[in-house]
């Protein structure tokens, strides 16, 4: 899923300009600028008389023939200077903070921050700036007496922006790390924001869909030479939704709304039949499809939704397959106190089995022609109200979600 970058657009997004934003109008404004500065070049002198204009335009000419190469190197140099100019009207500021990352860091008044040596921190600064995507207040630092770290706390630990880092306290080199942040969409680096339309349009799905909020986690631990850095997208409009998720600078998964008519009839069939059976009911109108593409995971994932409340989702991969149907607004009881929720947990963990069988086992049989008898049942008690039928000869199992009252509400077949 990498995104294609055109050469030359390679050669503007070099250091200082990585990650400032660049979008098409500012390629044409960087074009014009190029265009100008090559055109304008026999206007810096004094206007000469018309014997030195043809002597200068015939020299120029042979120069240009004898030394083509020279004068792509000015093009590009001077396209890089136009772009240091009309960056999105950002003339100072993302110039600044790459050449000089200091100016951005943010230091609280805590005493601790005299710990931090100038190298530590230029790195702490980087570190955010080039992974984190934020500069958030740097508020403790401490001093390991036996490693010798530095370990520096930045934003609120107990909350959805921090960052913990622990430093060499001899190089101030960055050692492990510990960050995440939240960012609205447009906050998000370009070079992540620019690849949408083209991985949305690779899934079939809408490419206008746009940036709502972003979320990075930031990890790295001793003897890795960098963090790794995991980014996710929310993506929004008035027809549809979607998610990007990227592992450093590469998209792993992309998922969107998409036509119906990309899905096949025999798999909208059978999520008909496999509602009817659940509920009991015929099956609302189909909704809306979303489809996902994991690259991370190596299998492809298509949700189809029906009225408001029902879900079948078909699961395919190199490595296993899978198929559920799910009740997602099944009736939870209101639980105030602590004694109902214990309650309500002690009668999921004590119902019997045989009741559950014989609600679950004319569900399964007509979904999936499948008789339970010869399979194992296993109470999941690490997530209260799941169970398994495993068959123990075979790899393949079926999981259910059941209710106090033993009412069957999901339905998930592996073939592992």
């Amino acid at each position: 899923m990498r995104f294609k970058d055109e050469d030359w657009e390679k050669e503007i997004r070099k250091e200082p300009f990585a990650s400032s934003p660049f979008q098409d109008q500012h390629k044409q404004n960087v074009l014009r600028q190029v265009e100008w500065m090559k055109t304008g070049e026999e206007h810096v002198n004094d206007a000469p008389d018309h014997k030195q204009k043809q002597h200068i335009m015939k020299r120029n000419r042979r120069t240009a023939r004898s030394r083509p190469r020279k004068v792509v190197v000015v093009t590009t140099v001077a396209a890089v200077a136009a772009a240091a100019i009309l960056w999105n009207g950002q003339v100072l500021e993302p110039i600044v903070e790459r050449v000089y990352p200091l100016s951005a860091l943010q230091l609280s008044d805590d005493p601790s921050m005299n710990l931090l040596t100038s190298e530590m921190k230029q790195t702490v600064a980087m570190s955010m700036r080039d992974y984190l995507g934020k500069q958030l207040e740097v508020h403790y630092a401490k001093k390991g007496p036996i490693t010798g770290w530095v370990y520096i706390e930045a934003g609120d630990v107990n909350k959805s922006e921090y960052a913990k880092m622990w430093l060499d306290g001899k190089t101030g080199a960055l050692v492990e790390a510990d960050m995440r942040s939240e960012m609205s969409g447009n906050e998000l680096e370009h070079r992540f924001l620019r690849q949408v339309p083209g991985l949305l349009k690779g899934i079939n799905s809408d490419p206008t869909l746009k940036p709502i909020s972003a979320r990075r986690y930031v990890k790295m631990k001793q003897g890795q030479e960098k963090p790794v850095w995991f980014t996710t997208l929310f993506l929004e409009n008035g027809k549809g939704s979607g998610s990007i998720e990227w592992t450093r600078d590469e998209a792993v998964s992309v998922s969107g709304t998409v036509s119906s008519d990309t899905v096949s009839t025999d798999l909208i069939t059978n999520a008909r039949s496999s509602i009817e059976a659940l509920s009991g009911e015929p099956a609302p109108a189909l909704k809306s499809v979303t489809f996902t593409q994991n690259d991370k995971q190596l299998e492809e994932t298509t949700a189809l939704y029906f009225g408001d409340r029902y879900l079948v989702r078909s699961v395919g991969g190199r490595y296993s397959n899978e198929y559920t149907v799910m009740d997602f607004q099944r009736g939870v009881p209101e639980l105030v106190t602590i004694e109902d929720q214990e309650q309500y947990i002690e009668k999921l963990l004590t119902l019997d089995e045989k009741i559950i069988r014989q609600n679950a086992e004319p569900i399964i049989q007509k979904m999936f022609g499948i008789d339970l008898d010869k399979y194992v049942f296993e109470r999941n008690t690490n997530n209260i109200g799941m169970a398994t039928f495993r068959l123990e000869e075979m790899a393949n199992t079926i999981q259910v979600r059941y209710e106090e009252d033993a009412r069957i509400t999901m339905i998930t077949i592996s073939d592992l």
